[in-house]
């Protein structure tokens, strides 16, 4: 029988053992990482599961069923630093308290295998690349800019994959794994207000946003603050400054989200007029022609701006990933799972990226659930949800696999 005041439990237990005052510090690739994967197999001990890790450093624990079809229930125990409590891990203690129910109800032998996956270093907190398990998973990994990447303290990500025993060079063998997956499902926290605004628990995920993210430099003319007439300056941070409310409109006239994240100035000190000023900027939507209508604009603008403060611009991209959709089908079931749960469900968009977006790259049928948050935030140690609204979703999310399991066996 589901038990979702004993995943609640488990989540509290996992808080206790991995989290300080300051949040939780389950890093990938770090010592409190890999006591939470050992606390995390223990409770997977008592199921009749093959536990078993990948090249790329994801775990598995498998429940054979009488297809070989396969149903994936994914989540990440590692965190950010200084991070909340529910995010990644809600939905890998969600997917083995459905293992339970699963293996109770079928006897241990459900009619499609089931698999839960703790995909490795969905975060990317430490190297600061995001989805390391679940790309090496997809394929999409590249391994030429993972062998650059270097932590704070000067250690290489292949180095420190070693110390765990993944060798990157076979990390996208990986994707063996995704041989017989029929569908994915995951289960979040919403990491933002929307649900929260709407007073509704639960809500149904139908992608994950794209992303344009650059550099922008503007180029002017370093000059004495004092002996420099207003009208003849060519100030960089005049031209960049304008960005700002731009970006707003830009956001408000496509649907989309716009941030400038940061701003360094050259020389940088009070008494001179700002010679080069470097912004960046992040824009995301669902939609692939709605994002490429935003990235237009601002590049448009940004040469206005630089026209009229007598300026140069140039631009750098930073990254980039596509908008991914889920599986229509899924979304239908998510949605009735949510519904017979709670009375209503909303369908929105997920504007962080999760490993999820590179499931359904692989070409797997996908979909997520979110869970409200309280304050609308994440990545922080005041991350919270209800306790009534986290039983709940492990209510939706076990009708959500039953609905699956049901679709395609």
């Amino acid at each position: 029988m589901l038990n979702p005041k004993r995943t609640v439990a488990e989540l509290k237990e996992l808080r206790a053992l991995t989290a300080d005052e300051n949040g939780a510090q389950r890093v990938a690739f770090t010592e409190t990482w890999s006591r939470a994967r050992a606390w995390l197999r223990e409770k997977l001990s008592a199921l009749p599961l093959e536990i078993r890790s990948d090249p790329a450093g994801n775990v598995w624990a498998t429940l054979r069923g009488k297809s070989e079809q396969a149903l994936l229930i994914g989540g990440h125990i590692d965190s950010v630093p200084n991070g909340g409590w529910l995010d990644g891990c809600l939905n890998l203690m969600a997917g083995v308290e459905i293992l339970r129910r699963i293996n109770e109800q079928y006897s241990g032998k459900p009619p499609v295998t089931v698999r839960l996956v703790d995909w490795a270093d969905e975060e990317g907190a430490r190297f600061g690349k995001s989805l390391f398990g679940s790309s090496a998973c997809s394929g999409n990994l590249d391994l030429e800019e993972a062998r650059t990447l270097v932590d704070k303290d000067g250690i290489r990500l292949p180095d420190a994959l070693t110390e765990v025993g993944i060798d990157l060079e076979r990390a996208k063998e990986s994707g063996d794994e995704l041989k017989n997956a029929s569908a994915y499902i995951e289960l979040h926290i919403e990491q933002g207000p929307v649900l929260l605004n709407l007073g509704l628990p639960l809500g149904t995920v139908l992608g994950t946003f794209g992303v344009e993210r650059h550099a922008i430099t503007f180029h002017g003319q370093a000059a004495h603050s004092g002996s420099t007439p207003m009208n003849v300056r060519k100030d960089a941070f005049l031209a960049a400054a304008k960005m700002s409310p731009e970006s707003y409109r830009i956001a408000a006239a496509h649907g989309g989200v716009c941030t400038i994240g940061s701003c360094a100035t050259k020389p940088g000190i009070v008494t001179s007029v700002v010679e080069d000023c470097r912004i960046t900027l992040d824009q995301r939507h669902l939609d692939a022609a709605g994002l490429a209508k935003m990235l237009e604009d601002a590049k448009q603008a940004s040469q206005t701006f630089a026209q009229e403060g007598n300026v140069r611009v140039g631009w750098e991209r930073i990254w980039q990933i596509e908008p991914v959709l889920f599986n229509p089908r899924l979304i239908d079931l998510c949605s009735e799972a949510v519904e017979e749960t709670c009375g209503k469900t909303h369908r929105l968009p997920s504007g962080p990226l999760h490993d999820a977006a590179e499931v359904a790259r692989a070409g797997i049928p996908t979909v997520m659930m979110f869970v409200q948050s309280l304050h609308g935030i994440s990545h922080n140690k005041i991350e919270d949800t209800k306790e009534e609204h986290l039983e709940l979703c492990v209510t939706a999310f076990d009708k959500l696999a039953q609905k699956t399991i049901q679709h395609f066996a």
